[in-house]
């Protein structure tokens, strides 16, 4: 990798309370990593390419912890059943779907298209779903890698309360997991393998305890979801009823960030016991999935209070619960759903209480450093923090009056599309 410099307006969050904005600075990246910000280029680094992006405001690119990579086909659709309840959108939209990945030639058209959509986002690092196939997960796997993107791909594990064509036998989950791990190992640059139970109902007590020894075996992190719905932990518990509270379903298998890295997507509904458990873990993110939280049950995940406690927040799109890949659309779906649930929650009739939800500030922070510690120093311009950087341009959005760059970051977030992304860089690496 070479050295470079990038020039322009650096916005960014060190602290969640707060922006950074430098006017006008340089940023030196050894190829991989940040050097540091500059208003004026030091001497030393006089010599390195440039790339000026004079007018344009750069941002660390943003992590997205939780995605379906298969159900981007049917994104936008399948919230509006007539008679909608939790069985039915799996049952016709994504199970369907999702077996169709078992033909690689659907799987690599499918999967093409969203890795060149992704490309037009924000979003440089992300942990994904695939399906229970093994060869379309590495397909998968194959493609964010040659796209430039880091981080995490997970094939499905299903052995009970699926669909025919879309199950599997515990021992083959299992066999068909440790295979694929050992196949992907170091294979696809800075995509990596992380174990992937769909939830606790799609998995016997045999698979996660196999899956456990897997996560020991090979020292991997694993991905999962979490009380996304109240159905759902009622499900949980008749099929577990032997614990307390549906996180004590994973942390019995090390899945709950005790002594591996762990992302949990949702987290809703968590019972007081649940709470008290999540925030004692060190290892765990929860994913913040707003937009599909809303979709699938109406209300939103407590995150000031997850926050507050000390636990990790990243974001997720969460295609196809959720709507959108761009993270900007998400990190703005999470304010609106962070005013709601004060709203509901704290205000109630009384016209005087303190505002108390997310700001921009907050969202942002999720969406980069956030989400982004989830693959080490990511998500910041922080000296040795990995160069992740996306090149926005607001030409095209821009008015007669003159703007701050608080003002001009707002509206890009609120209003950009495709159309903003100037330039990407992952890992140094310029991608777009």
């Amino acid at each position: 990798m070479c050295a470079f410099v990038l020039k322009g307006t650096f916005a960014h969050t060190p602290q969640i309370d707060g922006f950074q904005f430098l006017e006008d600075h340089f940023l030196v990246s050894d190829g991989e990593k940040i050097v540091g910000l500059f208003k004026n280029l030091p001497e030393q680094y006089k010599n390195l390419r440039l790339y000026d992006y004079t007018g344009k405001i750069i941002i660390p690119g943003m992590s997205d912890l939780h995605i379906h990579a298969p159900q981007y086909a049917f994104r936008g659709i399948g919230q509006n059943i007539e008679g909608s309840n939790w069985d039915s959108w799996f049952e016709r939209y994504a199970f369907p779907d999702e077996s169709r990945y078992m033909d690689l030639d659907y799987a690599g058209k499918a999967y093409e298209r969203l890795a060149n959509d992704l490309l037009k986002t924000p979003t440089t690092r992300l942990s994904m779903f695939a399906t229970i196939h093994r060869p379309a997960t590495e397909l998968l796997m194959d493609i964010l890698d040659k796209k430039g993107f880091g981080g995490y791909v997970g094939k499905v594990n299903m052995d009970r309360n699926s669909i025919e064509g879309l199950l599997e036998s515990t021992e083959e989950t299992l066999s068909e997991t440790e295979k694929w791990i050992n196949e992907c190992s170091g294979k696809y640059g800075l995509i990596k393998p992380i174990i992937t139970p769909r939830y606790i109902p799609s998995c016997t007590d045999e698979a996660m305890a196999g899956l456990s020894k897997l996560i020991e075996k090979y020292d991997l992190p694993v991905q999962s979801h979490l009380s996304e719905g109240l159905d759902e932990i009622e499900w949980v518990k008749s099929l577990k009823p032997e614990i307390t509270c549906y996180g004590q379903g994973y942390d019995m298998y090390n899945m709950l960030g005790g002594k591996t890295k762990c992302i949990q997507a949702h987290c809703i509904f968590p019972t007081d016991e649940e709470f008290e458990l999540i925030s004692r873990r060190e290892n765990l993110w929860v994913a913040h999935c707003a937009d599909a939280n809303l979709h699938s049950c109406g209300t939103s995940a407590p995150i000031l209070k997850y926050i507050r406690a000390g636990v990790k927040v990243g974001l997720g799109s969460d295609s196809a619960g959720g709507s959108f890949i761009n993270l900007f659309r998400v990190m703005w779906e999470a304010i609106i759903a962070s005013k709601v649930h004060w709203a509901y929650t704290v205000r109630k009739n009384e016209p005087f209480v303190k505002k108390d939800f997310l700001s921009l500030a907050n969202a942002f922070y999720l969406a980069t450093k956030g989400g982004g510690s989830f693959f080490g120093n990511v998500g910041s311009f922080e000296a040795g923090y990995q160069c992740d950087a996306v090149v926005l341009d607001d030409s095209r959005l821009i008015d007669i009056i003159p703007r701050t760059t608080y003002e001009r970051l707002e509206r890009m977030i609120s209003l950009s599309d495709d159309r903003e992304i100037a330039a990407k860089f992952i890992n140094g690496k310029k991608v777009l």
